[in-house]
């Protein structure tokens, strides 16, 4: 553990090293009058539409879900109605909502969790460690993402079945613990981020491979995997699909279970979308608590960059 403090302090002396490699020729700050220009009018009447167009289907569905199902057949409502905690009550009663949140949360933070941690202990491999068919083997990982999903639901079936996972949360979470993009994102960010002079100071330190990772690698990832953390926990929260197939009725995730909420022959839109609107304020609550926190990581990033 004495190593430890040797350890950062060889990392700050690397980092000063390689500052003073780059000499005089290495990029500064720009300053003058590229520096000091506002966005202008333009700027801010895209991002204001573009952030009305993106709420504009939850606003939607609050409207539909505050009415009753009679409401479409009136017209396009514009206000919305007082029917909305009625209807979040039907959802309740129609479907195991808490049941299904509780799943969907479950599944969405262990997929997350194991998808930062696999991801980047790739990514710093690929991007830092030198062995023989790393290039080829990361261009097969990559050469996955262009494989679609539903090709192999069958095979994955088979395995779940056989294994006995079928209608378990296990049967979601193995096969999402770690995905191609994730270990392609961390392995560019790294690439770039991390100075090789870091890792070679705190190697002739004494420190192995795994405590560079942890005290260099690491720390120096923390935005670009807080980053893959929102991103892999939204996919994981709306993923229908594969669930849909595996998991049985009762022991549904979210999306899951909001399909039950549409009968065979009838649909109430004014509940199915009050469910909707349910389902999503976990995401919404989540980017608020974690916006901050995200922006300055990505911040930080690029200063570091």
């Amino acid at each position: 553990m004495s190593s430890i403090p040797m350890i950062e302090q060889t990392a700050g002396k690397g980092a000063a090293k390689a500052a003073a490699r780059r000499g005089p020729g290495a990029r500064k700050p720009r300053s003058g009058h590229g520096s000091d220009r506002r966005p202008g009018f333009l700027t801010y009447g895209f991002l204001g539409a573009v952030l009305l167009a993106s709420l504009f289907p939850l606003y939607w569905s609050f409207l539909v879900g505050s009415h009753d199902n009679t409401v479409l057949s009136r017209g396009i409502p514009l206000l919305p109605g007082g029917n909305f905690l009625a209807n979040a009550a039907k959802v309740f009663d129609s479907i195991p909502f808490w049941k299904a949140m509780g799943n969907s949360l479950i599944v969405s933070c262990v997929n997350a969790a194991s998808v930062v941690v696999f991801s980047t202990l790739a990514g710093f491999a690929f991007a830092k460690l030198r062995f023989r068919g790393s290039k080829g083997l990361l261009v097969f990982v990559i050469a996955t993402m262009a494989v679609p999903t539903q090709l192999g639901v069958v095979p994955l079936f088979i395995v779940m079945s056989r294994l006995g996972w079928t209608g378990s949360l296990w049967a979601v979470i193995i096969p999402g613990v770690v995905t191609a993009f994730g270990v392609f994102w961390m392995t560019q960010y790294l690439r770039d981020a991390l100075p090789d002079e870091l890792i070679e100071a705190v190697r002739m330190d004494g420190a192995s491979m795994i405590q560079a990772f942890w005290y260099i690698g690491f720390p120096a990832a923390r935005p670009a995997a807080a980053m893959l953390a929102l991103f892999t926990f939204v996919a994981t929260w709306t993923n229908f699909f594969w669930p849909f197939i595996v998991l049985d009725p009762s022991n549904p995730t979210l999306p899951v279970a909001l399909q039950l909420l549409q009968a065979a022959h009838f649909v109430d839109y004014s509940v199915v979308l009050a469910g909707a609107v349910l389902a999503t304020v976990p995401l919404l609550l989540l980017f608020i608590a974690a916006g901050r926190q995200l922006v300055s990581g990505i911040m930080q990033g690029a200063v570091k960059g």
